[in-house]
């Protein structure tokens, strides 16, 4: 387990017609070790980029973020990210897509092999080490997304709005696999959602983020997260009219300009380099 701190940082994004960005100013949050929390704003308030620099995809333009009580340079070895859309490679099979992690490290083929065995058979996906993503349901692809994360003995677990795309009854069931996944191995998880309900059932704390450029707006403690009967309890729906309520806040203070790039093409002033679609 790793505990996570970003320390008043910014971040600024530079478009193809010279302007610049301010995507994220001061923000701070720290993550303790084994914690699992949620991040919550409204669109372009910089989530997807806070975990960009957690991951070691992005360098902030000023501040600082640490995993581990180690300054993120780089990519770490320990923490996984599962990019919007899960980031599986269509021409792998699952087998191959869960070992990748471990072929980036340079692991030897049988043990990758073994170890991506090992995870696909954890997140209930062991009878179908043989299909490729197109052939597997929605959940299945996030679950395979999740399985390559085990497989590299990911001590961080990093997730961008992971099920988004699946449909409600899908998307309760995962939420229900990721916490059960989460309570059972005990590695730090931060997830980026747009779904209150979502934050709510998966978060121990929910950060909100105000809009661009993007700090803490405020940090709801929510103990009941991923319990029994927690969902279908008055104190949720407290809890998710609350986040309601912070958000609500948030969109009152938004600019004509949103946040974050308008440039399709825009990428932080100091690193030209889009992150890559898939790690750890």
């Amino acid at each position: 387990m790793a505990s996570i701190d970003v320390d008043n940082v910014g971040l600024v994004y530079a478009s193809a017609d010279k302007s610049r960005t301010s995507a994220l100013d001061g923000l701070t949050l720290h993550v303790d070790a084994g914690e699992s929390v949620c991040v919550i704003g409204p669109s372009g308030c910089g989530k997807s980029s806070m975990l960009e620099l957690v991951a070691g995809l992005r360098k902030p333009a000023s501040g600082e973020v640490r995993v581990d009580g180690q300054g993120v340079a780089g990519p770490r070895r320990g923490t996984g990210y599962i990019p919007q859309g899960g980031g599986l490679l269509p021409w792998r099979d699952a087998l191959g897509n869960a070992a990748l992690g471990l072929e980036v490290q340079h692991v030897p083929r049988a043990q990758r092999v073994q170890a991506a065995r090992k995870a696909l058979e954890t997140v209930g996906l062991a009878d179908r080490e043989r299909a490729y993503p197109a052939e597997l349901s929605g959940g299945m692809r996030q679950r395979l997304a999740v399985a390559r994360c085990l497989a590299a003995d990911c001590d961080v677990i990093l997730a961008d709005e992971p099920f988004s795309a699946l449909d409600a009854m899908t998307r309760e069931q995962m939420q229900h696999v990721v916490m059960e996944l989460w309570q059972r191995l005990g590695y730090t998880q931060v997830m980026v959602t747009h779904s209150v309900e979502e934050a709510v059932w998966l978060g121990q704390r929910v950060f909100v983020m105000t809009a661009g450029p993007g700090r803490v707006h405020a940090v709801v403690d929510n103990p009941g997260a991923g319990s029994g009967d927690w969902r279908s309890s008055a104190e949720f729906a407290a809890q998710c009219a609350q986040v309601r309520r912070l958000l609500g806040e948030t969109m009152e203070t938004m600019g004509d300009d949103g946040a974050g790039p308008s440039d399709p093409t825009a990428t932080p002033a100091d690193d030209p380099e889009p992150p890559q679609e898939a790690r750890p």
